[in-house]
Formats: structure tokens, sequence, C-alpha cells
């Protein structure tokens, strides 16, 4: 059986923890073949971000093209995109009928911005009408629609505004709600699913929407249902928090390599 292509386009994160790095390991911790278009590049650690340096929207492109035209794609993952510059390139170079999962990256753990708030209305226009799945967290529903969600019933209505921009499918992650349950609210064209599980104390999340979303478009490109790569996709985020390394002084990476036995 051959492996599973997902053609990630994101950020690179200097510390590991999150955008492309966390991709990579993601990808190869679930069976794919990670293949990679890095949109920025970010001098960042567990503490925060210190520096960003965008890559130029023709670079982009190549490095997409080069990867569609040789080893081909699977499904398509995308994160961190910075400007509507970038956003238009890889909305225009997607090929047609890849299952796409748009994780819209707007802001770091540590609070800063990794989208400019130009680029808001080309990601609504350009990109998340090509989503198989838009993978929002609350701050970013909340950014994309102009509005407080304050419950799961708030999260079912913003996925449904979310949708109407044209994606054929919304996750909305609930982590922010406060809680010890958690509630992911997916709606798509099957209707409402809810998703529940428990938080897990812990500092240690950096990078948790990059696993979420590259982990879901794995599932996708090796032919699991949305709701199928949906599920697996919780159960190993969950298990990478839970055994989590440590590492740093502020907000410390997952543990992707779990799924990895040593013989």
């Amino acid at each position: 059986m051959s492996i599973a292509r997902i053609l990630i386009c994101a950020g690179s994160d200097s510390g590991g923890g999150a955008g492309i790095q966390a991709d990579i390991k993601t990808v190869t911790a679930l069976g794919g073949y990670a293949m990679t278009a890095i949109t920025a590049l970010t001098a960042q650690n567990t503490l925060g971000v210190q520096a960003v340096v965008p890559v130029a929207p023709d670079f982009i492109r190549l490095q997409m093209q080069a990867v569609l035209d040789d080893l081909g794609a699977d499904a398509v993952k995308t994160g961190m995109l910075g400007n509507a510059e970038a956003i238009a390139t890889i909305a225009a170079t997607l090929p047609p009928g890849l299952p796409v999962v748009v994780d819209p990256v707007m802001v770091a753990k540590g609070g800063a911005p990794l989208l400019l708030e130009a680029a808001i209305g080309a990601l609504k226009q350009r990109l998340i009408p090509r989503a198989t799945l838009l993978t929002p967290n609350l701050p970013e529903a909340e950014a994309l629609l102009g509005g407080r969600i304050a419950d799961v019933a708030a999260m079912q209505a913003a996925g449904a505004a979310l949708r109407a921009l044209g994606a054929q499918a919304v996750l909305v992650k609930g982590g922010h709600l406060p809680g010890d349950t958690l509630y992911d609210v997916l709606v798509g064209p099957d209707g409402v699913e809810v998703f529940e599980g428990r938080r897990i104390p812990t500092r240690h999340t950096h990078g948790t929407g990059c696993t979420l979303a590259s982990a879901i478009a794995t599932g996708l490109g090796q032919g699991l249902g949305l709701s199928a790569a949906i599920i697996r996709a919780r159960a190993y985020l969950v298990e990478a928090i839970r055994t989590a390394p440590g590492l740093g002084n502020g907000h410390g990476p997952l543990n992707h390599a779990h799924t990895v036995r040593f013989s």
C-alpha cells in the first residue's frame, strides 16, 4: 500500500514545538509522508516568538509546485501563512480535488500575532472556500466572525457561519472555554457532531492546533472519513499532551513520537 503524501504549507518554529516541525513529526508518527512549503521563518522558543521573516510568495509557489510535480500529494494542510500575498499564492497553487485542512493560525501560544489583520479578508475569500475542513480555535473563530463565542451552542452557530464562507466542514475547537470538560464541535454536510474530552492540567500545550490539523490531514490522505480522522487525531493529540517531555520554561512541546515503538 502506498504511503499517504501530505503537503504542509506553514511557518517554521525554531523551537520545534509547533509549525512545520510539529507537522512533520505528526504526519510521520501517524504513518504518512510529510512534504513542506515553508511560508515564514520564526525565531521562537517555549517563551514566545522573537522575530518572523516571511518567505516570498513566488518561492512559496515554487516549493509547492516542485513537490506536486514530482512527488504528488494525497492531502494538504495549511498553517501559519502570515500575509494576504502568501494566502493568494497558496490558494492559486492548490491542485483541485485534494482534501485541504486549513488551520487559520493567527496568534502564537504566547500572544504574538502570526497573521496580519489585513490578511483576514484574503483568508476568508481565497482559502477558506477551498477547505475540506477549517479548524479554528475560539479566538480565531471570533476574529473571523467578529463576535464572542461563550459556549457550545455558540460554537455550533459559529461553525455554521464559518461554513457559509465556503468550507465543506468546520471543526470549532473549544479549548479556550473554562472547565474540565473540553468540547470540539464539527459542523459539516451531515450535521453537527460534538466531541468531548477531559482537560489535562499542564502548561505543555505548544503546537496543539498544528498537531491536530496535521493529524486530521494525514487521516484524510490515508482514506479515513472526516469523523474517523478527527477521532484518531484527537486521541493522538491527547496522548501527545499527556506524555509531553516537559521541555522549556514556558508553553512546552508535545510528545509527537509516542506512536513510535523501539525494538
